[in-house]
């Protein structure tokens, strides 16, 4: 039996794991993932009581129960390069036994709904628009640093994305990755839209912004638009998704990513005033995770 090293999963010396300071006692097996940390406490006042709340750095997570369901709210800030922590502790509190630093020989499965906003690239995505990322392209690369990725990748997707999108983006190249089929079907109906979202690895030059630097393709945006494969559109643009479903399905757990379109890339229209529409989408997941 592998013993994980003190370096490769760092503990605290209270129990807890190293960047979320959560001990495996307070995990709820529904996960509900959030950017901003304050948003937590936007979630968790839908809460009948709280079990505990612990802040680390951007990482805050509060753990309660919604209506008789046990759930635990977690910010994981902004990027890709974050969910690998998040998840990456996640799972290690759920499966791996703290105190002989070994795999535990029952598996536990996470349920993990991440609510984000996002970029609209569709006019069919205007700003209010909920839109579940059922497939997630990833332009960060963060899955490539695991093994036995192809299995749980769209590679025929990912051939046309290079080819449709005449990629330029030296040694970084996009993969695809696609939601947990049940948890898309338990979350999502009429009111939420089944589309392709694609994960930047930054938001600026990566999502097509140009404040003072020049982009090496101006006119990626204007082909992710044009992209169609087996009668799918690119729909949004957000920076979490695609390492979220990546590492999920490797790990063996159920993950989506559901965001509020809140800015109109292709109209250049940015609604700062979302809370309300968020709002909305964080009372729809409570009620079907």
């Amino acid at each position: 039996m592998r013993v994980i090293l003190d370096s490769e999963l760092i503990i605290n010396a209270d129990g807890s794991a190293f960047h979320l300071h959560l001990k495996p006692e307070q995990l709820a097996d529904k996960i509900i993932l959030v950017g901003d940390p304050e948003r937590v406490s936007t979630v968790s006042s839908y809460f009948d009581f709280i079990e505990c709340d612990i802040t680390s750095r951007e990482f805050h997570t509060i753990t309660g129960s919604y209506q008789g369901k046990r759930l635990t709210v977690v910010s994981h800030g902004i990027g890709t390069d974050n969910i690998d922590i998040v998840l990456t502790e996640l799972d290690a509190l759920a499966n791996i036994d703290f105190k002989t630093r070994t795999i535990k020989e029952t598996f536990r499965q996470l349920t993990l709904v991440r609510i984000g906003t996002s970029g609209g690239l569709q006019p069919f995505t205007p700003i209010g628009t909920y839109v579940a990322a059922n497939k997630s392209i990833g332009f960060d690369g963060v899955i490539y640093f695991y093994a036995n990725t192809e299995p749980i990748r769209d590679t025929g997707m990912e051939k046309e994305l290079v080819s449709q999108l005449d990629w330029k983006i030296e040694r970084l190249l996009p993969y695809v990755v696609t939601a947990d089929a049940e948890l898309i079907n338990r979350v999502c109906r009429k009111d939420i839209i089944l589309g392709v979202t694609i994960a930047a690895n930054g938001f600026y030059g990566p999502q097509g912004r140009m404040v003072r630097l020049p982009l090496t393709d101006p006119q990626l945006n204007q082909k992710i638009e044009a992209f169609r494969y087996k009668d799918q559109q690119i729909t949004n643009y957000e920076m979490e998704s695609s390492s979220l479903a990546g590492l999920a399905a490797l790990m063996g757990h159920k993950a989506m990513t559901v965001c509020c379109i809140i800015a109109g890339r292709l109209n250049k229209h940015m609604n700062t005033e979302y809370k309300g529409s968020l709002t909305g989408l964080i009372e729809l997941v409570l009620n079907r995770i």
